[in-house]
Order: C-alpha cells, then structure tokens, then sequence
C-alpha cells in the first residue's frame, strides 16, 4: 500500500507565533519531493535542496559499475539551486550534489566526508562548508537567503542485519568515489529550517537522537527506508518534532529511473508505518507527495 498524497490548503498548518501576520507568508514556501530523500524548498528568489538525487542507478550498475550522475535528468529538473544540504554521504543521497553545486554555484552544507566528496569533484572550496561540529556542541546554524538551517546531530538507521550500511567516512582524496559501495555514510543531520513564518524538519534517516532537543514543526520530511528496523522511531520522531503534517520520502524504490514511477521498496510496510505514526499524535496530516511533485505551505 502507498499513502495517498497529501493535500492541504497553503498556509493551514503554520503555527501562530510572532512575525507572521502577514498574509503573503502563507503560501511562500513550496516543497518539492525530488524522490528518494530529496527535496526542493523555495522561498521567493531562493532554492535550498536536500540530498538531491535523481540520477537513480540501476542494482546492476549500483555493484558492477562506476557511478556518474545523469547530467540531462538534473539539468532538466534542477535548473537552479542556492544551497545544498546532505545529510550524510551515501549515493542515493549525494552522489548527485557535488554535479549541481558546479553547474548552479550553490554551497553545500554538510560533513566532512561531504567536504571531500565535492573537493574531489571539483566544487570550488569557496562553496563548501563543514557543519559537522565537536561532539557536544551546540547545533550549527547557517543561513541561505530567508532560510535558517539548524544542523542536529543524528544517525543513520540500522537498516541491514541491524547494521548500518557502508558506514565510515569518505576520506580526503584526489578522486570522487566510484563505486556505491564507496559513498560511506560520514556524519548524519537532521536539519531543522525556519523560512517564511514555517517550521520544517528533514529526516535524512530513519533515526532521531534521544539528545536532540523537541521541537514543534509545521511539516516534517521524513525517511522511512529501514524504519521498522529502528527501535520505536515512529513514536520518538513524533515526540521529537511534534509536527502538523508529515511528508513520507525515501519509501521508493530508487534503483528504479523516474520513468517508471514510485514504487515501494520491498517489505516497507506503508500501512503499519502510517498506523504507528498517527497513534503517536492527534490531528497529523500523513501522506506523500508523486514524484516531482509540490505543495506550497
């Protein structure tokens, strides 16, 4: 079973709170699922995106070949960018980042195994900047245009045999990751983003630290690959974020080309996942969105 697509109208799930009154803030968000765990947040003149990517390598090409992002596919659907966050560094997450912030001129926001990544690619160091901070820390903090990104320390979920894939960190190198294999994972954000009078949360794993402080969001983006294998993460990502509507993302499978449609990765669950998420709170609009599809906040 998929979710049925979300609906609401613009501006009904922001919360009341100081500076915005303005009518114009209401519809002055829009998100855009990219598939897989990506998405396209603008905001007037302003495009952030989150661990973009649409190149989807097939399972043959994923363990027997070198990967390379499908240059014509981003072109086509990603013009423009401002910033770019990655929330760790697995390809399906951002083999197609260091591509985009060439072409656009967009920073990117993440790990230091991100930082290598896109040196390695030949992204300027100019647009490259490390949010991974000393453990402990308090959250990063940058702004990009109206957006002010928060970046929480998080983990990735133990999807395989209760492990986490490929994990470690992409090390200072002279050339870019061939192999799926190779994009080990590095450090992993939840990023909380203010914009427009809006609260939002991107999930970039089916995980959330019991450290991260709670917040109240308007819409969480939420990763679902691997979560019925993550101790009780639908109550404590709700608990956590205690959001208004929840936007599901990463439940396709992404060895699959946007051709072909969103399809549910095998054994996901839908159902059971949405059963569990909306007995953790009242009142919570869930649902998804096609692919490349909007909906404006």
């Amino acid at each position: 079973m998929n979710p049925n697509e979300i609906h609401f109208e613009p501006g009904a799930l922001r919360r009341a709170s100081a500076g915005t009154s303005d009518a114009s803030a209401a519809s002055a968000v829009s998100v855009r699922w990219l598939g897989t765990a990506g998405f396209e947040l603008t905001s007037g003149e302003h495009t952030v995106l989150f661990d973009p990517y649409l190149t989807r390598a097939s399972l043959a090409r994923c363990i027997a070949s070198p990967l390379c992002s499908d240059e014509a596919v981003l072109l086509r659907h990603i013009p423009r960018a401002d910033a770019i966050v990655l929330g760790h560094t697995h390809f399906d997450h951002a083999l197609d980042a260091p591509s985009i912030a060439k072409r656009t001129g967009a920073r990117v926001f993440g790990s230091r195994s991100a930082s290598h990544l896109c040196r390695a690619a030949g992204v300027p160091e100019a647009q490259i900047e490390v949010v991974e901070g000393s453990p402990g820390a308090e959250p990063i903090v940058r702004e990009v245009g109206p957006f002010r990104l928060v970046f929480h320390p998080s983990a990735h979920s133990p999807l395989i045999l209760g492990r986490v894939p490929f994990e470690g960190e992409i090390a200072d190198c002279d050339v870019v990751p061939e192999r799926a294999k190779d994009y080990l994972c590095g450090a992993v954000f939840g990023v909380e983003v203010r914009v427009a009078g809006t609260s939002l949360f991107h999930v970039g794993s089916a995980e959330i630290l019991a450290r991260m402080p709670k917040l109240e969001v308007d819409l969480a983006l939420v990763c679902v690959a691997g979560w019925a294998s993550t101790r009780d993460f639908p109550e404590r990502m709700m608990q956590k974020l205690s959001p208004r509507a929840v936007l599901l993302s990463h439940w396709d499978n992404f060895l699959l080309p946007l051709a072909k449609g969103a399809r549910p990765l095998p054994a996901m669950q839908t159902g059971r996942l949405v059963d569990r998420l909306a007995g953790a709170t009242r009142d919570v609009q869930i649902g998804t969105l096609p692919f490349l599809g909007a909906v404006a906040l």
